[in-house]
């Protein structure tokens, strides 16, 4: 990994978004945004948000909400529209600056770049389909008639892992539906999240509409969860945290949706074609340096084409070339920062512990390419406890455990044996097999001979068990959640009820 090439960029100094103006934050901590390939390279500084900038926020967001919620949807819409023709317009930028703010090597900056995109593009569509149902009623004369309403003030709390499509599935459905937006992105990766605010306010978000919080959440505490001006809440990020969200919005009686962890099991049955499930269980374990809610980190295998399978796995695990993701023929890039290392590091140390056989990796690889990165090398566990710490708790790294089954039932139970229920995989080529997984799994999706990551904008994406509470994301489902839906009854008459209907 080569860095003695790269063209040196002065690092951006970056502000809050409030209202319809880039100001500084009044936290007297500075936060400063660095490469993960390379921590010498700082890409920004800023001063964080604190406790006073959210509450400011709120309060422009909520004097924006009137008019913004009697702006036609379809107004809306094409504001969302215009969006995503700018960010199409700069898609190959932004991907480049993720891949050096997050570490995700170019081509998944990319593909994420294109996923946000596709989202925004779809839900500035629904702008003209915001509508409700009429019905027929039992009374002459009588229309029954539904509408969509805005709930109000939205708070966006989004994670590092997609520093853009996560953000653009939940504010594009917020916006289009009437809402305005107070969005607080995780410290990690603020540039990314500065350059999309400045797009939408760029398509015309007229002043309030979108608001942009940067800092920790530690220094503004729960007021964005909190606030009585707040009416809906939408969180991605950790258990613990989401916990404490749902909790908070359960007292106040407001609509929350927190998608959470992911332990995502991926069966490889005998029948199965193996070079495909292979390229899936590659892809979804390493994709990202397994950075992803919907990564395959558990792998089961039926026992009589274990020992082949994993041999492929091991051979093709060996071909991946770690370093800056900027770089061609790159296969995966950093951890996102120095605290992620040390708990993917931290669990091959469980795995070791627990008994598990090391097949690969395990280590920081070394040498003066990686020597100022936070680099983990890909890893497979095989012969893992199922009750094991390793089998059952997340590590959002490139860390993938192996276990072997006998049996169909025994790999769905292995599959279901687990606090997580996100997404899964299964490879067979019996239609009565991969039907028989789809009912039975404890999952929100299941891929069938594919990765288990992925999703598209008009299908809903969540987890069921400690995976995620609420509403699920994109599709109508997403839309809907930052709704309120209203009944009307017309009664066109003119004359006095006479009916008893209750």
């Amino acid at each position: 990994m080569s860095t003695a090439t790269k063209t040196k960029i002065s690092a951006a100094v970056l502000k809050q978004f409030i209202a319809g103006q880039w100001v500084d934050g009044s936290s007297t901590k500075e936060i400063v945004s660095t490469n993960p390939a390379d921590s010498r390279e700082v890409l920004a500084t800023l001063r964080g948000a604190d406790r006073a900038d959210a509450l400011r926020a709120i309060e422009a967001a909520a004097k924006a909400f009137p008019a913004w919620r009697d702006t036609p949807a379809p107004v809306r819409g094409r504001i969302l529209a215009k969006a995503a023709q700018i960010l199409r317009a700069r898609k190959e930028e932004l991907a480049r600056l993720m891949t050096r703010e997050q570490g995700k090597i170019l081509p998944e900056a990319l593909g994420e770049m294109e996923k946000g995109i596709t989202l925004i593009e779809w839900f500035a569509g629904e702008g003209l389909r915001l509508g409700g149902v009429t019905m027929p009623s039992e009374l002459p004369k009588n229309i029954l008639y539904t509408t969509r309403q805005p709930r109000g003030v939205a708070s966006i709390i989004t994670p590092w892992n997609f520093p853009f499509a996560i953000p653009a599935w939940k504010i594009a459905p917020a916006l289009v539906s009437g809402c305005t937006v107070v969005f607080k992105p995780a410290s990690l990766v603020p540039a990314m999240a500065v350059e999309f605010v400045k797009i939408l306010d760029e398509a015309g978000l007229p002043k309030g509409v979108i608001n942009l919080v940067l800092g920790s959440g530690a220094a503004m505490g729960d007021v964005l969860v909190e606030d009585s001006r707040v009416k809906v809440v939408s969180f991605t990020g950790s258990n613990e945290i989401g916990r404490r969200v749902h909790t908070i919005c359960g007292a106040r009686g407001i609509p929350v949706t927190c998608e959470m962890g992911g332990k995502n099991p991926a069966v490889v049955w005998g029948d199965a074609d193996l070079d495909l499930a292979l390229g899936g269980v590659m892809k979804g374990a390493f994709g990202s340096t397994g950075q992803r809610c919907t990564a395959t980190s558990r792998l089961i295998l039926d026992e009589r084409i274990a020992d082949k399978f994993l041999g492929m796995l091991l051979a093709e695990v060996k071909k991946i070339k770690l370093g800056d993701g900027l770089e061609a023929g790159i296969g995966m890039g950093p951890a996102v920062d120095e605290s992620q290392l040390k708990t993917d590091l931290e669990y091959i140390e469980i795995g070791k512990k627990e008994g598990a056989q090391l097949l690969c990796g395990g280590a920081r690889p070394t040498g003066e390419a990686f020597a100022h990165g936070c680099f983990v090398e890909p890893t497979v566990f095989d012969r893992v406890n199922p009750k094991s710490r390793l089998w059952q708790e997340e590590v959002f790294g490139p860390v993938l455990a192996v276990a072997r089954a006998k049996t169909f039932d025994e790999a769905l139970e292995l599959a279901n044996d687990c606090a997580f229920g996100l997404t899964c995989a299964v490879y067979t080529q019996d239609l009565t097999l991969a039907m028989r997984f789809s009912e039975k799994i404890e999952a929100g999706m299941v891929h069938v001979n594919s990765p288990t990551i992925g999703g598209e904008a008009q299908v809903p994406f969540g987890g069921v068990k400690g995976s995620g509470v609420g509403e699920r994301e994109m599709s109508k489902e997403g839309l809907h959640f930052f709704t309120e839906l209203k009944t009307v009854f017309l009664d066109y008459t003119g004359e006095r009820r006479q009916s008893n209907i209750y």
